[in-house]
């Protein structure tokens, strides 16, 4: 039987029924990683020793009648800045290709709790993008690959989870995002990611870029699966004191309570491509029979991008203080990479001060404005991928993209679901993303539920052979 592409709460139901045993299922997805992992930049190492015992355990207790839940005998690849104790954890960069943690960090381990096996610690942007990359060419893995089309990027920062996500390479992965970089792999993959809230997630055991922006969250097949694989992960961590009580709880399918309002973000889509301004408008159909549709809501006008870039530029460079001042980004893949921490280094104090205090009245103004909804729209991204050798800023350089939900939303430490909903140019996928107020991840799955219920683009697979 193919396993590639069934969805987590598929593979649970075969498991649990004993139609598969979750040692079948780990070889299966073993040899998938091996045979196409380099193939899409995706892969920095298989855990193969560790993921065959822990399935042999699943195996075990299930058969003994202890079964843990909808994520015992799962495989699944975490993002190479997450630690798994006995692995290197890469950070996506050469400086740092033989570090070795002896610990696990807080989501695999709660992970592991939660009987899921670990195949494969994922490719990742070097530095997870910290170092202002410029082009696709940017890991110690080479560039990962959307398997759409593998001339073109899978996406950043968290490309390999994207990437192996997509291809059928692992059920679920554990990506981050520190200004996109769950949003945007998962659009230009065509898969489903969830971004949430600032705090909900343990980062304990991960790389920390910017303390004040990190966030952890799944990346999957369906928003179902993300729901699922949030539930596990989510949850106050002593670990980590950024980490917020909440009573997020997920466990069956999740469908709308109400009729939601849901407002679609002026100047997001008018300005992209046609193809993605296309499949919005036939989103926003779909949306409407089941939520009040507000057009041209206008969200405040502050300089999100601006103020980002000031805090990752700050708080990365203290990140990797010892990186920089030692010399040692020559040793880094990207030529940008190579010099930017440099230029990160001298932000003043004074403007990072300042873009904390505006970035205060930017969650201020983005409370009171997201409030008026259940949710707020906008296309997951204003072109498909770019293509792997060319500058970003060298392609599609007519297209204009409108209010940037991602900056805003990571300023205000605000969740966001990326749904795919059609391909564009080069048979590449476009997205729709949904954002709404803080600790509301109930709603983003069950719009993203309801979406998936009445649509099947989450079902459309790449020809991975």
């Amino acid at each position: 039987m193919e396993y590639a592409f069934k969805t987590v709460r598929e593979l649970a139901k075969l498991i649990k029924s004993k139609k598969v045993s979750s040692t079948e299922l780990t070889h299966y997805f073993l040899e998938r990683l091996e045979k196409y992992g380099e193939k899409f930049g995706a892969v920095v190492t298989v855990t193969k020793e560790l993921a065959l015992k822990q399935a042999k355990r699943a195996d075990e207790e299930i058969r003994a009648g202890k079964y843990r839940g909808i994520l015992h005998g799962i495989p699944f690849g975490v993002k190479d800045l997450l630690a798994a104790k006995g692995y290197p954890t890469t950070w996506g960069a050469a400086p740092y290709k033989d570090q070795v943690f002896d610990f696990n960090a807080t989501v695999v381990q709660k992970l592991y709790g939660a009987g899921a096996v670990l195949v494969a610690k994922l490719a990742m942007v070097e530095l997870a993008g910290g170092m202002g990359y410029d082009d696709a060419d940017a890991s110690f893995t080479g560039p990962g690959r959307t398997p759409w089309n593998t001339n073109y990027w899978s996406g950043g920062s968290s490309s390999g989870p994207g990437a192996a996500v997509s291809a059928g390479l692992v059920p679920f992965a554990i990506g981050s995002e520190t200004s996109g970089s769950i949003i945007n792999p998962s659009s230009f993959c065509g898969i489903t990611g969830l971004r949430p809230s600032y705090g909900l997630v343990s980062r304990h055991g991960a790389m920390a870029l910017a303390w004040t922006l990190d966030k952890l969250g799944p990346m999957c097949l369906s928003a179902d699966d993300c729901g699922i694989v949030l539930n596990a992960v989510a949850g106050k961590d002593p670990n980590d004191e950024t980490s917020v009580e909440n009573n997020f709880t997920y466990k069956s399918f999740s469908r709308l309570r109400k009729r939601p309002v849901v407002g679609v973000v002026k100047g997001s889509y008018e300005k992209v491509q046609p193809a993605v301004k296309e499949n919005f408008l036939k989103s926003i159909e779909v949306l409407s029979q089941f939520a009040e549709v507000k057009h041209d809501v206008e969200v405040p006008d502050l300089s999100y991008g601006q103020i980002v870039d000031t805090i990752v530029d700050a708080e990365g460079a203290s990140a990797f203080s010892d990186l920089i001042f030692d010399g040692k980004l020559s040793q880094l893949q990207n030529k940008e990479d190579k010099v930017g921490g440099y230029s990160m280094a001298l932000v003043p104090a004074i403007d990072y001060l300042g873009a904390m205090r505006e970035r205060k009245k930017v969650r201020i103004a983005f409370d009171k404005f997201i409030s008026q909804f259940d949710a707020i729209v906008a296309p997951g991204q204003p072109t498909v991928s770019y293509p792997i050798g060319v500058d970003f800023d060298k392609v599609y350089t007519d297209v204009e993209e409108g209010p940037s939900l991602v900056p805003a939303g990571n300023l205000a430490g605000l969740p966001a679901i990326a749904l795919p909903n059609g391909f564009g140019d080069n048979n590449l996928p476009t997205s729709i993303q949904f954002m709404s107020k803080a600790f509301t991840e109930k709603t983003l799955l069950e719009l993203g539920n309801e979406m998936q219920n009445r649509t099947d683009w989450h079902k459309k697979h790449p020809k991975v052979d």
